[in-house]
């Protein structure tokens, strides 16, 4: 800012001198240069001022700003020579610092992962701690209910109203001759208890399924708390006479509990029905008292069983009488008690994987050695019905009937078991031991194969029939039908082998059988061996045939020049050749094996006879009246016995016979309309022949004698 010009008196000489005008400029300005920072010019305002007469202040300001600047030069030199002394203590202070912090990270990192280490090993135990501690604490629940149980039966009378009624009953009730004085009073004070013991029912089911896991059951509603009432003296009395040291406690008879399970069933069943039952109904309690009864006493059974079972592993002889009584037991409990097909009973004690495959072991194995014993037996090979027409008609040798015997006892031992997959293991045991046998069959007949007319080689061949026969039954029984519906469904590829889209579609529309394989090996058996047989009966004709076949056919004298017409005489070996052997296979073969058997022979015969005798030899008149003689009268009755028309087996020689016998006109007749007509069926067919060819035909036309000019 710029002041106005005064008149200023200098000293004595006034004069005019324009007032100390400072321009004040903005510290930021256009150029920057020449301007006083803001703090000289108030230190200049504070010391001077803006008057003139205040320049000799200059000096004094001066020699004070010098001497304040001489000091701080000191200040300055004695700070800067002590500064590097405090950094580098400063410095060293710091890296120690820093030192023994990386200590204490380290050590902290080394805690941390120690700690982690520790927490994660504790993991496991506290996770069991914690199971341990929730197991306590339904165990505390239990017991609290278990104690309220207790109170209960304490505040009851109905133990002492039991004793009154004499239960349990322990022997078979005895009907008295009169009812007791109170029996009114009494019965009230039953349907009063039971009442209120249902009212405090619970569904607590978790004890329930505790109490039956023990035994491998599925979990089951609880026993309703009457019953479970009336069952505290049987399962005293119970694990009194079966457990611990007591001579009742023997591992080596279990009929001994299990059958006094089905004795306090059937003492009590009536009392149940009759007595409890009402109660029950009246309350709308929706159980069967005696059906209840049953399944607290078989909980006891199941229980030991289960306890026994395992003990009894390494003992074959015991096992098997225990699996014996189990199954008894289930029988009778099924059948007698009439218990419900949809509720357990004993035979999960069987399907524990240990038991389940001992059993299966212990099959086999005894199998196989009564099979042993069968074969080596005496009169293996003989049936114990053959005296008994009505009864062999199978003529089942003694071993065969005896092993399928042993079958279907296995197949009535595990026919119960409520599991599919343990009885196909059973049936897949079953066909092993077919196989086995069929081995077996095979290894006899090839010893007695040089004598295939034998009684045993017979006895052979009708075992691998009887066996294909029962098995070919089987596959058509309901029981076998739905395992094999089951073991599609489960897919059982070890039972069915590697099976097509086809195969297992025909299996499941019950098209095919699980025997399938055993029957086209046993049917092979029986082919193979029926063949050897009428191989060895057909060597024996065709030695007896072989004067026959080189009969005078073409100059045996015409049936005119005969009286009678007899059987050639060098028929007569044949004949009787081939009687004696039809009546030795009907003897020895079974009826169905016969028929097979008689059927083939009689085409084998009628090949023979066509190929051997008649296309072999020329027949003149006399010669072919003979050969149809024989035929006709002789050779079809043999078979006569055992079917209607046997000639129609025979078809090769009977319509040979036709062409050989025709009269002169008719077979020049029949040779004109061979040899002309490309198609003479229909003429063939008037004379009955149906099976030969016109070709056939000519070549027999040539074989007669008796043409015109000859």
């Amino acid at each position: 800012m710029e002041g106005s010009v005064d008149c200023v008196v200098v000293g004595n000489v006034p004069s005019v001198y324009p007032p100390i005008s400072i321009k004040y400029e903005d510290s930021e300005t256009e150029s920057g240069e020449g301007a006083l920072p803001d703090y000289v010019v108030e230190l200049i305002e504070k010391e001077i001022g803006v008057d003139l007469k205040s320049l000799k202040k200059v000096s004094a300001l001066l020699e004070k700003l010098t001497a304040e600047n001489k000091l701080l030069e000191e200040q300055v030199l004695t700070v800067s020579s002590s500064v590097p002394l405090r950094v580098s203590a400063a410095l060293s202070a710091a890296e120690e610092s820093r030192v023994s912090l990386e200590g204490l990270l380290q050590r902290e990192r080394v805690l941390s992962n120690t700690l982690i280490q520790h927490l994660q090993g504790a993991q496991p135990w506290a996770d069991s701690l914690g199971r341990t501690l929730e197991q306590l604490d339904n165990t505390e629940k239990h017991m609290k209910y278990l104690q309220c149980l207790s109170r209960i039966e304490e505040l009851s009378d109905f133990e002492e109203l039991l004793i009154q009624l004499h239960w349990p009953f322990i022997s078979p009730p005895t009907q008295s001759l009169s009812p007791p004085a109170n029996a009114q009073e009494l019965h009230s004070q039953l349907e009063l208890l039971v009442a209120q013991l249902l009212s405090l029912q619970t569904s607590d089911d978790l004890i329930s399924e505790t109490s039956v896991s023990r035994v491998g059951l599925p979990p089951t509603t609880p026993l309703s708390l009457p019953v479970q009432i009336m069952l505290l003296p049987l399962s005293k009395r119970f694990r009194y006479h079966f457990t611990g040291n007591r001579q009742t406690n023997s591992l080596n008879k279990p009929e001994w509990f299990l059958t006094q399970v089905l004795m306090w069933m059937g003492n009590s069943s009536n009392f149940m029905e009759e007595k409890i039952q009402p109660i029950l109904d009246r309350n709308g309690a929706n159980v069967n008292a005696k059906v209840e009864l049953c399944r607290g006493l078989l909980t006891l059974a199941q229980e030991k069983l289960a306890l026994d079972a395992p003990r009894l592993l390494y003992d074959d002889s015991l096992f098997c009488h225990l699996v014996d009584e189990i199954l008894q037991f289930e029988r009778e409990l099924r059948t007698t008690h009439s218990y419900p097909s949809t509720l357990p009973g004993v035979l999960h004690v069987l399907l524990e994987e240990v038991v389940l495959q001992k059993w299966l072991t212990v099959e086999r194995k005894m199998a196989i050695e009564k099979v042993d014993a069968m074969l080596s037996a005496e009169g293996a090979w003989s049936s114990q019905y053959k005296d008994i027409s009505d009864m062999d008609e199978l003529k089942a040798p003694d071993c065969a009937e005896t092993f399928m015997t042993l079958l279907l006892v296995i197949t009535d031992r595990y026919r119960a078991l409520p599991c599919p997959r343990a009885q196909l293991r059973f049936l897949a045991l079953q066909r092993e031991l077919v196989d086995d046998f069929r081995i077996r069959l095979t290894q006899v007949m090839k010893e007695e194969s040089r004598n295939p007319l034998g009684s045993r080689y017979c006895a052979i061949l009708n075992a691998a029939n009887y066996i294909s026969t029962v098995l070919g039954d089987w596959g058509d029984n309901v029981f076998f039908l739905q395992l094999q519906q089951s073991a599609v469904a489960l897919g059982e590829e070890e039972l069915l082998g590697p099976l097509g889209v086809t195969e297992s579609g025909r299996l499941a529309s019950l098209e095919g059988s699980l025997f399938e394989g055993l029957l086209g090996l046993l049917e092979r058996l029986r082919g193979d061996m029926l063949g050897r047989l009428l191989e060895a009966v057909m060597r024996d004709v065709q030695k007896k045939a072989q004067p026959y076949c080189r009969d005078r056919w073409l100059s045996l004298p015409s049936q005119c020049d005969q009286a009678t017409m007899s059987l050639s005489s060098l028929a007569c070996p044949l004949m009787l050749c081939l009687r004696d052997h039809l009546l030795q296979l009907q003897q020895m073969l079974c009826l169905p094996l016969f028929q097979m058997g008689w059927q083939d022979l009689a085409e084998r015969l009628d090949l023979f006879l066509y190929q051997n005798v008649i296309l072999y030899n020329h027949f003149n008149e006399g010669g072919a009246a003979q050969l149809q003689f024989d035929m006709t009268r002789n050779l079809f009755p043999l078979f006569g016995h055992y079917c209607k028309r046997p000639e129609n087996f025979f078809k090769h020689v009977k319509e040979a016979c036709v062409i050989l016998c025709l009269n002169v006109g008719s077979a020049l007749l029949l040779r004109d309309v061979l040899r002309q007509q490309p198609s003479p069926t229909s003429a063939l067919n008037e004379l009955g022949v149906y099976r030969l060819a016109p070709c056939d035909v000519l070549i027999l036309l040539n074989l007669r004698a008796s043409w015109p000019g000859k």
